[in-house]
Parts: structure tokens; C-alpha cells; sequence
């Protein structure tokens, strides 16, 4: 299959997708960071010097998948109709989960917005803990599922 984004030039150019008709989209994406167990309780327990951590962090998350075409340069803009960041916190593991997901009515789907949202959350802790804990570690981002659009359902390790 080739690329999408490439003319027959090998030059980049944006998808047509003028023709397309509108579906409904729906995106998930995932990611992780990992950190001290001071820095985890400081943001569990929210005492971090910069406040609500995670409440910040969703914020920035939801700004940052209306902002994807801004960001990423072959993006179309499109007209969110919801965005959602959720986390889940992990004990054992010093952990906070972030997941963003993304719906529109639209020619392209939303999996862009979904992977940029939850991204920058992740991002989002990390700047507002890195005077307790510099070694954090952002992994395992990824789409988790997508619907709608042409290519149809995808759900990650099927």
C-alpha cells in the first residue's frame, strides 16, 4: 500500500479528501510515565508544588487535540465533537496511565488528535514534576482503537 501523504513526485503533499463522504470517527490513544515513588505520591495526592497535576494535564490534553493540525504539518483541521483525557494511576509501579479519546463527524479520522492528546497530557506531568523527579519516563504510546472512515475498525494487537 503506498504512502497517502507523498504525490507521485515523492513530494509531501496533504490527502484529498474532498470526495469523502462524512463519518462518524472515534479514536483512543494510551500512554504512560513512569516515575519516583515521591514524585507519584506528590501527584496522587496532589502536593506537588504546581497544584493539580492531573487536572492541569487533562486540560492540556483536550487544548492539544484541537491544536494537531497546527502541530503536525499534513493534518487536516477538523471539528472535534468530543475529546475526553482520563488517567489511571498505578501504585505499584510509580505509574500514571493517560488515555485520550477523540470523536468528530468527518472525511479523516481522529486517531492523530487522540495519540497528540494524550501526548501532550503526558507531556503535561512531566513539566509541572520535573523539579521533583527529572528521570520520569513517557512509553508505550500508542492508538488503542479507532472507528469509522473507509479502512473501518481497529482495535491494537488484532
Amino acid at each position: 500500500m503506498p504512502f497517502t501523504h507523498f504525490n507521485e513526485n515523492g513530494e509531501a503533499v496533504m490527502v484529498d479528501v474532498t470526495d469523502k463522504a462524512p463519518t462518524r470517527r472515534t479514536a483512543v490513544a494510551t500512554g504512560t510515565i513512569t516515575m519516583s515513588e515521591a514524585c507519584y505520591q506528590a501527584v496522587k495526592n496532589g502536593t506537588a508544588k504546581k497544584g493539580d497535576v492531573l487536572g492541569v494535564a487533562r486540560v492540556a490534553g483536550i487544548m492539544a487535540t484541537k491544536r494537531t493540525a497546527e502541530l503536525i504539518p499534513l493534518c487536516h483541521v477538523l471539528a472535534l465533537t468530543k475529546c475526553g483525557v482520563e488517567f489511571d494511576l498505578d501504585d505499584a509501579t510509580h505509574s500514571v496511565t493517560a488515555r485520550c479519546e477523540v470523536h468528530c463527524e468527518g472525511k479523516t479520522g481522529v486517531e492523530m488528535e487522540a495519540l497528540t492528546g494524550v501526548s501532550t497530557a503526558l507531556l503535561t506531568v512531566y513539566d509541572m514534576c520535573k523539579a521533583m523527579d527529572k528521570s520520569m519516563v513517557l512509553s508505550n504510546i500508542h492508538l488503542c482503537e479507532k472507528h469509522g472512515g473507509k479502512s473501518g475498525d481497529f482495535f491494537f494487537g488484532q
